[in-house]
């Protein structure tokens, strides 16, 4: 009996060190449950790798049905085959941050660019085609880039890249000395603050219920720069380890599905290059609050 409740001990133990070690990775839209407003808008999806289709702003429904594209068929799929397209739902680049930038201008979208080719992107696209009569496809053609760049003004840095999609919360008292990733749970921001100062700000994404975020005062322990979950072996670039297996990291999910999605804990980040500048900027040993 003794070596009996030994052996469970020490799986117990054995399991919960591993969890520590590796706990993040997105959850599927259907096991998101969580309290806090990070995962509020559950939804049904796909990982962003094998069918990407929202840019959605967090918080938001998706476009209406008489500005979305059917759901039924892929706007690039109506497209003729004789049109090469530069940009369509889908792809990811400064380019798509552009697009999305002139069509902010444009009063076409509200929310601000990812750089995600999405459905609000696609619905953006669609309906400015069809008020310049062009070919309604939802993908952007040569002709729609022509026209797109003709109708707008060259983006400027901050439209291209606005500080953050959500408004940063009040730092947390805590936040106040020292080098510090302020990280608000009510305004899903991540503030970068030395002595006070904000330096930096991104949106940020939480655990679900199920896995929450911790919240507390903790310290920066490891950086990662190239990571990937060993429990659900998904990437996890930029990971700067606060909490045990909990790390703040950059996650390609967030990027695609928003706040449809939610971690396994792990604070996440959707802009890459915002958080490789970070990551660059912090040192083992920095101080890391996450509040409400």
């Amino acid at each position: 009996m003794q070596r009996q409740r030994f052996i469970i001990r020490t799986i117990g133990v054995a399991t919960a060190v591993a969890f520590a070690a590796t706990a993040c990775g997105p959850q599927k839209s259907e096991s998101v449950g969580s309290a806090s407003p990070a995962s509020s808008s559950p939804t049904a999806g796909t990982s962003p790798e094998t069918s990407p289709t929202t840019d959605d702003k967090p918080g938001e429904a998706s476009p209406s049905a008489s500005a979305s594209p059917s759901a039924s068929a892929s706007p690039s799929a109506s497209a003729s085959p004789s049109v090469k397209q530069i940009m369509a739902n889908g792809d990811d680049s400064d380019q798509v941050r552009e697009l999305q930038a002139r069509l902010r201008q444009l009063k076409l979208m509200s929310v601000a660019p990812t750089g995600f080719y999405g459905s609000k992107t696609t619905a953006a696209v669609k309906s400015f085609q069809s008020k310049n009569g062009l070919n309604a496809t939802g993908s952007v053609d040569d002709a729609t880039w022509k026209k797109i760049q003709s109708s707008s003004k060259k983006p400027t840095a901050d439209e291209l890249r606005p500080p953050t999609v959500n408004e940063v919360d009040a730092p947390d008292p805590r936040c106040m000395e020292g080098r510090v990733m302020c990280i608000s749970k009510e305004s899903r921001t991540l503030a970068w603050m030395i002595d006070g100062k904000v330096m930096s700000t991104m949106d940020v994404r939480f655990g679900s219920e199920n896995t929450p975020t911790r919240e507390g005062v903790f310290k920066v322990d490891r950086k990662e720069k190239d990571w990937t979950s060993t429990l659900y072996h998904t990437a996890m670039p930029y990971s700067m380890f606060f909490s045990g297996g909990q790390a703040v990291h950059y996650s390609a999910d967030f990027a695609a599905r928003g706040y449809n999605g939610a971690s396994h804990g792990c604070v996440n980040v959707r802009d890459k290059g915002k958080l490789s500048a970070l990551f660059g900027q912090v040192n083992v040993g920095d101080k890391v609050v996450v509040y409400w």
